[in-house]
């Protein structure tokens, strides 16, 4: 158990650490006061049974006395408390919001080959219900175990002051708890790591299932993706189940351990008192006692059960944190050419495993400032893997890749990412309004900004015809709005971070005849003065580029331009008639 909690405190770092340490102090004290109105009911016993036993006489200073005592325990016991759930609440909530902050930083750095390694369920699951448990189960759970032992320790201490040998009874029922309550511990930790895991693809599927619905419906599988999500939420059914069944026998056990132990202090209470033993007044104070003794040590008792649960959660968070990210202690490089190179650059996809697959293949190219280059070639031939590592989403294999002849390794990401707009044919808007997906890469851009970068995008208008204009709330992914209409949003976003180096992964693909001058406009706008990587499968936005890359099983198989490359009868005379035949195709 300790351990447990210390390693969840550490988790919680240094500052949160200190707030959970110094609730644990205050908590003394809170225990103190808990158990000081045994000596106010003992004050008040031994002053009635005195007065009638003819021993003393009863006067108002045993009133007051006890009076004074019992409201310094309940006032200190108030405000002790109060301090005390303040500290482990913000500590608590507080590691929760900071923790999911520090993993979306640390998710920006690592490869991208990570989330294609892991779904989206799983990492969602992570920053939801595991910080969720941590940030409101967790600390809760902490709170009532340590307050618990707390209050019965020195229940049992002050016990000891009025008969050692009641308090040994106490001791040995406190013990006898422990060792069950360790039992439960053991008896959950066979079914939690089960737990983490069901309540995980429990998350996986339900997004699956909702992100894939168009398909869903559109193939007729609804009965069969409902069959797999009714299994995975029947699996967290059944495992959280069977997490509660393995539980309750123990927790009923410690419970009448509890009782037992109370009505223990109890009757041996009266027995030493029969036998001349205890006075009556500390027999009359005893009997209090097993009454208080463990009240709440049942209740952090059952929160114990979800200790594992909780080691679990803070695992399966440091896991990510621990995941090793892309160098990103580079240098803050500023420049002022644009100039990319790539050099017997080498990359494999997953090369640790046996499904690694080469992409990029000893590749060297030159892309020179303000230019434009368009890079075709048949799918899975390695262009949009090349632009992902023009931009450092993955570390290639070997080779380098230069930005202004500088490495960029040497770059943080940071500046690297200063240098790059991207336009991508599957547009991603956020959940925001109109106006906070244009200026993403500009936050602090005023309105007249965001204005004129909508212009530029050819976006203005229909985004004014919409029913609140800039501040309209787009669905997540912009699914109120049109493929053309997003795909001018982005532009209009990249227009705003006005980045010197734009790549453009097929940004055209999926547009309709009517939005296509509208977006050519757009992108026109977008990369004025800038240097230009297009990956395009469309005849006219190509044949004008400063250089074509033909790129096939991840080589350069044809450089140079549109005409050059007509002539040769190559990979690129073949793409062209394709489409050309494929355009003048008639019904």
């Amino acid at each position: 158990m300790l351990e447990i909690l210390r390693r969840f405190f550490n988790f919680c770092g240094s500052k949160n650490k200190r707030k959970f340490y110094l609730s644990m102090a205050i908590g003394v004290l809170n225990s103190f006061f808990m158990a000081l109105r045994i000596g106010a009911v003992a004050i008040m016993f031994k002053g009635i049974i005195e007065n009638m036993q003819g021993i003393a006489e009863f006067s108002k200073n045993t009133i007051w006395l006890s009076f004074t005592v019992m409201l310094i325990s309940i006032l200190g016991a108030i405000l002790t408390k109060k301090s005390m759930s303040m500290l482990q609440t913000e500590a608590g909530y507080d590691t929760c919001a900071t923790k999911r902050i520090e993993i979306a930083e640390h998710l920006r750095y690592l490869p991208m080959g990570y989330f294609n390694a892991n779904s989206l369920g799983y990492i969602t699951s992570v920053t939801t219900n595991t910080m969720e448990l941590l940030g409101d189960i967790a600390t809760r759970a902490v709170m009532m175990i340590t307050q618990g032992i707390l209050d019965t320790s020195l229940i049992i201490l002050m016990i000891f002051f009025f008969n050692w040998k009641i308090a040994l009874v106490a001791l040995a029922g406190f013990l006898i708890f422990l060792v069950i309550n360790t039992l439960m511990r053991l008896n959950v930790k066979a079914v939690s790591a089960e737990k983490n895991k069901v309540d995980a693809l429990a998350v996986e599927k339900i997004l699956e299932y909702i992100q894939g619905i168009a398909e869903v419906k559109a193939y007729n599988l609804t009965g069969r993706q409902s069959e797999k999500l009714n299994k995975s939420i029947a699996d967290s059914i059944r495992v959280n189940t069977s997490m509660e069944i393995k539980c309750i026998p123990l927790a009923n056990l410690q419970s009448l351990i509890a009782k037992f132990t109370g009505v223990a202090v109890l009757l041996s209470s009266i027995y030493l008192y029969i036998n001349a033993g205890m006075s009556l007044s500390d027999c009359a104070t005893m009997l209090v006692c097993s009454f208080m003794l463990f009240n709440a040590l049942e209740a952090g008792g059952n929160f114990s059960a979800l200790l594992r649960c909780i080691d679990l959660a803070v695992e399966k968070a440091q896991k990510i944190l621990d995941l090793p990210t892309m160098d990103i202690e580079g240098k803050e490089i500023t420049h002022d050419s644009t100039e990319i190179k790539a050099e017997k650059v080498n990359f494999t996809y997953n090369k640790d495993s046996n499904s690694g697959r080469k992409i990029i293949d000893n590749l060297s190219i030159v892309i020179p400032e303000k230019s434009t280059t368009a890079i075709v070639g048949p799918s899975g031939s390695g262009k949009t893997t090349l632009c992902h590592l023009f931009a450092r989403f993955w570390d290639i294999d070997s080779g380098k890749i230069t930005l202004a002849n500088e490495n960029i390794r040497e770059y943080s990401i940071d500046s690297l990412m200063k240098n790059y707009s991207f336009v991508f044919q599957n547009v991603y808007l956020f959940q925001d309004t109109i106006a906070n997906n244009i200026r993403f890469g500009n936050p602090d851009a005023p309105m007249s900004k965001v204005i004129e970068a909508a212009k530029k995008a050819c976006c203005h208008e229909f985004i004014s015809a919409l029913p609140n204009g800039y501040e309209t709330i787009v669905g997540e992914g912009g699914a109120n709005l049109s493929g053309g209409e997003k795909q001018r949003i982005s532009i209009a976003r990249a227009i705003m971070k006005d980045s010197p180096i734009i790549i453009l992964d097929e940004a055209t693909a999926n547009v309709d005849p009517e939005n296509e001058k509208e977006l050519v406009q757009a992108i026109s706008e977008l990369t004025k003065e800038k240097t230009v990587i297009m990956i395009a499968h469309r005849l006219k936005t190509v044949r004008h580029a400063d250089q074509i890359i033909v790129l096939d099983q991840g080589r350069i198989v044809e450089k140079g331009k549109h005409d050059e490359l007509m002539k040769n009868k190559g990979i690129y005379h073949r793409f062209v008639s394709e489409r050309k035949e494929a355009v003048s195709w008639r019904i």
